[in-house]
């Protein structure tokens, strides 16, 4: 609790015979993958690496300026969408069901920071279960459900669509999937393109959108029906691909994710990559970024147990505070320079 531990109950009872051993869990044999931001320019499967283009993790130049003069504009806003110092300014998460736990990380350690801008709201529309094949059509079926339940959570936040600037989007289909890389990782990447279309028609005041990739998960559990976990390695790994593309191509002017208005309609916000989740497993990244068995549930190792949730939240908190298209906007004003 709180990043410590607490003794809830204590129960005494006989040892397990040596003939019953605690059953352990099975890890994937996943030494071959190497972070994408640590792959700069070699590549994975013939693909290069690095989180942007030419194997770098920092945004191109034009791409960064264009960053931080949409963060200068960013203002409390009311619920009609207009300038006001009694407005807010909503950060709102997009995902599915490790979303909605990350967004909760992120939420929990940003309560105990002191240094956040007071007007920021961070509103967590993540939806257990809502893939991104589903919500990326928001007038049928589950991608309906899923959009209307983020507009329920924000009027009950007190807030309305006119007051969301900012998006944070973790998303991703359960896999395998038929299919190989990259076919599966390029559905991805379409169906993502489409949800930052949606954010862009949905919130008319939106300007930035930020993405992470999944967390490992190579200690993944079969489900009870003993099919392959929802997302197990190379899949969580591959589909940081599919955000890496994405982003790129928007860099490289892609007209259906344009966001310049001298360029054309505008059709997504600005993306860019947030913080960079996945490490793979107990072996540290570069930055010292690792995992163990005990930051999933038990129950699948697969979604963040409140100690897996709290080190996301905290990777997430760093990003927001430091990057430069975030911090004028998510810190106070007397710390944001």
């Amino acid at each position: 609790m709180d990043n410590r531990p607490v003794i809830r109950a204590l129960r005494l009872s006989k040892p397990a015979p040596p003939s019953a051993p605690a059953q352990a869990v099975a890890q994937q044999d996943t030494r071959y993958l190497i972070p994408i931001p640590e792959l700069a320019e070699r590549t994975y499967q013939g693909f290069p690496g690095g989180l942007y283009s030419g194997g770098k993790n920092t945004r191109p130049d034009a791409h960064e300026a264009a960053g931080r003069a949409l963060a200068a504009t960013i203002c409390p806003l009311d619920g009609h969408g207009k300038p006001s110092d009694q407005g807010k300014i909503v950060l709102l998460g997009i995902g599915f069901s490790n979303t909605v736990q990350a967004f909760d990380g992120l939420m929990k350690v940003a309560a105990r920071d002191e240094e956040l801008n007071p007007k920021l709201l961070l509103v967590n529309g993540a939806v257990g279960g809502m893939s991104a094949e589903m919500i990326q059509d928001a007038e049928k079926g589950r991608g309906a459900q899923y959009w209307a339940t983020v507009d329920e959570r924000l009027k009950a936040t007190g807030v309305t669509r006119e007051q969301v600037q900012v998006v944070w989007i973790k998303e991703t289909n359960p896999g395998p999937h038929s299919g190989t890389f990259p076919g599966y990782v390029k559905a991805l990447e379409s169906q993502l393109g489409n949800i930052v279309r949606i954010v862009s028609e949905r919130f008319p005041n939106v300007r930035l959108a930020y993405f992470s990739s999944r967390t490992y998960g190579g200690w993944a559990k079969p489900r009870p029906n003993g099919t392959p976990p929802g997302n197990s390695e190379p899949f969580s790994y591959e589909s940081g691909f599919a955000v890496k593309w994405l982003i790129e191509r928007q860099v490289d002017g892609d007209p259906a994710l344009n966001f310049d208005p001298a360029k054309g309609p505008v059709r997504a916000p600005w993306l860019s990559w947030s913080a960079y989740l996945w490490a793979n497993g107990t072996a540290p990244r570069a930055d010292g970024v690792r995992f163990s068995i005990d930051d999933f549930r038990e129950n699948d190792r697969m979604h963040e147990s409140p100690a897996g949730q709290l080190k996301v939240g905290g990777l997430l908190l760093q990003f927001f505070k430091t990057d430069a298209t975030t911090r004028p906007w998510f810190v106070r004003r007397d710390k944001a320079s």
